[in-house]
């Protein structure tokens, strides 16, 4: 009427101590490889780009706020930036708040 439960057969013994570790921590040592070098590398590549282009900024230059102003720099400081988004009208952004910059002299994509 009741059956006996099967049990399976020894095959080949699983890993112990070490062995076992070192398989169940592979995959995630391969994770974060991969991770690191499509996220995390490319981003701090980018981060550098930006950091090299704001310290670049000068006078005359065309800058792009990250708020969507375009304007003329008229004047650069250690942290700040003034620029003319309309005639007689200037306003001062935080460096790091630029996303892109023309330089002086550069033709628009159109001409």
């Amino acid at each position: 009427m009741f059956e006996s439960p099967a049990y399976a057969a020894t095959g080949a013994a699983a890993p112990s101590g070490t062995a076992a570790f070192m398989v169940n921590i592979f995959p995630l040592i391969l994770i974060f490889i991969i991770f690191y070098f499509l996220l995390i590398r490319p981003q701090q590549r980018r981060v550098k780009q930006h950091q090299q282009m704001v310290q670049a900024v000068k006078p005359r230059d065309t800058a792009i706020t990250s708020g969507g102003l375009i304007g003329k720099v008229t004047k650069v400081d250690e942290n700040e930036v003034e620029m003319e988004i309309a005639q007689g009208v200037r306003v001062r952004v935080v460096k790091s708040m630029l996303s892109d910059i023309r330089p002086h002299g550069a033709k628009p994509a159109n001409d």
